[in-house]
């Protein structure tokens, strides 16, 4: 247990993340936007969440879906209005809600002002709030982009003979941090929104922000591995230190990183509460678990083990058991959805599979985020077509293969378990057209199995469905403190079909059996007399063994004791 218990509003709540464009449309656009979200605060406030973490709203061209921010201090036209934000701020308040908004920095859209103007001339006052490598140099040391058709991130603009930084897109160009200029703008925009009532960040990628300006060549130590490489820049923690001391502290505020590269031997310099920098952060170690090694969206052929599972949660689980604070997430608008991915959505273990992952995220230690849908067990649309695609990520990848003759068949068969639009399909309202989203066709096509009871029509009115399990569980967090801040105990290491642990706090102990396998399944664990265990919840009936140490576990059955 930690020495002096930290209770801290983040650290109790239960977020729930909104990806704007597909949660609601009231114009008729086939797009979300901000009073779609008004129009069903009443429903968020019923899930028994705490905190809605909102994907960029800002004004942006979209070439990546709002991560290319041109005005950090205006709404994206095709979202609405400043007053429909303030609107949507003020009855969050009113319900009890906290709003989390996405914090882009380490790169703005090339049409933001700063940029237009930075490339005008080599003095013009804005040219250093960018990096630039000037093309008499000769080509700039190798550096790699996420989105760019050739991998490169050094686009040349021909306006002032010179090549500029995108770790992203070319339409995303680098901020340099390294000018205390830029730090001072992103400082002030931090504090326009947190005068205006926001309670926190989601810091994109937060972990790239440091550059060092000089672009040596990659260091042997990293083998041309970019990501780890890019998340090491020298005067990171100098600037997170600053933001800290700048803005963070002075308001009641939360904090969490995407953190791209970030491992377990140097997580507490995020977040250990002494180094004031961050509450926490996004490792992505799970993430790269059914990944092939440094690809980030290729899936590998051997199914992930369950060992493997269990070890990456319980080595972050013990990274943050005196220090610091995790997060806990299985999907989000990068990452396809929950019950495709780390569960089983046919139509046999759909069900069971959605709401045991449910009990696992809302048992463990650290604050867990669940995206749009979660709650309702959306899956994987996998579409069939490159034109059906809409992500910047999956296009241009397949782009690349096109132009270098790669196996096309290969990567959409590929893409249907792994790209990003999974996770951004419209939300499934209802059964009417377009799944109660939009009167009009959506930006994204709607999963058809909205027809089929993964709406939330279906499911509010009955009372063992995949949503209602969502409300009790998020209700069994609050009332367990154990669950929140209790310790943690990994049981049964080595088994490949149940994955069971104990939390502890102060008096009570507390036991989690979470079954991952397609088949009853009968175990024993020494140290448990089931027969003095009690109850607290479980998505399936539960069947007596007979027996004080075994207990036996449908396909995908999830249980909480209190032992």
């Amino acid at each position: 247990m930690k020495k002096g218990l930290n209770r801290q509003w983040w650290k109790e709540g239960v977020v729930y993340q909104i990806y704007p464009r597909s949660f609601q449309d009231t114009t008729g656009n086939g797009v979300g936007d901000i009073k779609g979200i008004i129009k069903r605060l009443d429903y968020i406030k019923s899930l028994g969440v705490d905190i809605i973490w909102l994907n960029p709203i800002y004004e942006s061209p979209n070439d990546d879906n709002g991560y290319d921010i041109s005005d950090y201090r205006n709404i994206m036209h095709e979202f609405g209005t400043m007053a429909d934000f303030d609107a949507l701020l003020a009855g969050m308040k009113e319900r009890g809600l906290k709003l989390v908004m996405d914090l882009v920095v380490n790169h703005s859209s090339d049409e933001h002002k700063w940029f237009q103007e930075s490339r005008k001339s080599r003095n013009n006052p804005y040219r250093d709030y960018y990096h630039w490598w000037p093309a008499e140099k000769g080509t700039p040391p190798k550096r790699w982009s996420y989105f760019d058709v050739k991998g490169n991130a050094w686009q040349y603009d021909k306006t002032t003979d010179a090549y500029y930084l995108h770790y992203f897109s070319v339409k995303q160009p680098d901020l340099k941090w390294e000018n205390p200029k830029v730090r001072q703008e992103v400082y002030s925009l931090m504090e326009f929104w947190f005068e205006k009532g926001v309670d926190g960040f989601r810091m994109d990628v937060i972990s790239f922000i440091s550059k060092d300006s000089d672009f040596p060549e990659l260091p042997e130590v990293y083998d041309g591995k970019f990501i780890p490489f890019y998340s090491d820049g020298p005067k990171l923690h100098e600037y997170l230190h600053e933001m800290n001391q700048s803005v963070l502290s002075k308001y009641d505020i939360m904090t969490v990183g995407e953190a791209p590269g970030i491992g377990l031997d140097n997580a507490l310099d995020f977040v250990d509460e002494n180094r004031k920098e961050l509450n926490m952060f996004f490792h992505f170690e799970l993430m790269a678990l059914d990944r092939k090694e440094g690809k980030t969206f290729e899936m590998t052929k051997e199914p992930w083990k369950l060992t493997a599972f269990k070890k990456v949660h319980s080595d972050w689980d013990a990274v943050f058991a005196e220090k610091g604070w995790g997060s806990m997430f299985l999907n989000n608008h990068d990452f396809p959805r929950t019950v495709s991915r780390w569960g089983n959505d046919s139509k046999t273990h759909w069900h069971n599979s959605a709401t045991m992952l449910q009990t696992f995220l809302l048992s463990m230690r650290g604050t867990p985020y669940f995206h749009y849908g979660e709650e309702i067990g959306m899956t994987n649309i996998r579409f069939n077509n490159i034109t059906d695609y809409q992500d910047i990520n999956t296009i241009n990848r397949y782009k690349t293969l096109e132009q270098n003759g790669g196996d096309l068949e290969e990567f959409i068969a590929n893409e249907k378990d792994a790209s990003r639009d999974n996770a951004r399909t419209p939300m499934q309202w209802d059964t009417s057209e377009n799944a109660g989203f939009s009167q009009t066709k959506p930006w994204l096509k709607v999963n058809t199995n909205y027809e089929e009871g993964i709406n939330v029509a279906s499911q509010e009115t009955e009372k063992n469905s995949v949503l209602n399990y969502f409300r009790q569980m998020a209700q069994v967090r609050k009332d367990y403190p154990a669950l929140v801040y209790g310790s943690y105990q990994l049981l049964l290491q080595a088994d490949e079909e149940v994955y069971a642990y104990s939390r502890t706090f102060e008096e009570e102990r507390y036991l989690v059996l979470l079954s991952f396998s397609t088949t009853k399944t009968t175990k024993t664990i020494d140290e448990i007399d089931f027969k003095q265990a009690e109850l607290v919840i479980s998505n399936d009936e539960i069947y007596t063994t007979g027996q004080v140490n075994t207990f036996e576990l449908k396909p995908y059955q999830a249980c909480i004791y209190k032992l």
